[in-house]
């Protein structure tokens, strides 16, 4: 188990001790300013501040979920990504995923980026039926 020292982003996390691990499967808004915040906005046709917007909600969702928590990880085939973030499945105290309820309540977005795909049906399943209900982020189309 580990100590949830703070919420960086809607899909990143510090743990006391280990560092810095980024969620498998699921990507969030970016919050801030940098060359991602920019490709997505091309990509997606959303202004910046539109995006920044929707990412600092899926961070609050993240922080009320996880900040300060003990927290169990479940690795996939790939340990760390390229920046050295650890990738990881984060299970809260309850036992439910932090992945897949970002993902359930509308604040992320699947993110299949092989080898890690072990949840990727399950990711899929939950983001239909978030843009159904017109949760979180699909709120904004």
């Amino acid at each position: 188990y580990y100590y949830v020292q703070k919420v960086i982003d809607g899909d990143t996390i510090e743990l006391r001790k280990l560092g810095r691990v980024r969620l498998i499967g699921i990507d969030t808004p970016e919050s801030r300013h940098n060359s991602k915040l920019t490709r997505d906005a091309k990509r997606t046709g959303k202004d910046e501040d539109t995006i920044i917007a929707m990412g600092k909600r899926a961070t609050k969702f993240t922080k009320g979920l996880a900040e300060s928590k003990k927290i169990r990880l479940e690795f996939d085939v790939e340990k760390k990504d390229r920046y050295g973030r650890w990738l990881a499945y984060i299970y809260l105290p309850d036992e439910r995923m932090l992945n897949a309820e970002i993902v359930k309540e509308g604040f992320g977005r699947v993110y299949t980026f092989p080898p890690n795909l072990k949840h990727t049906d399950l990711f899929l399943k939950l983001q239909e039926e978030a843009r159904e209900n017109n949760k979180g982020l699909w709120k904004e189309r």
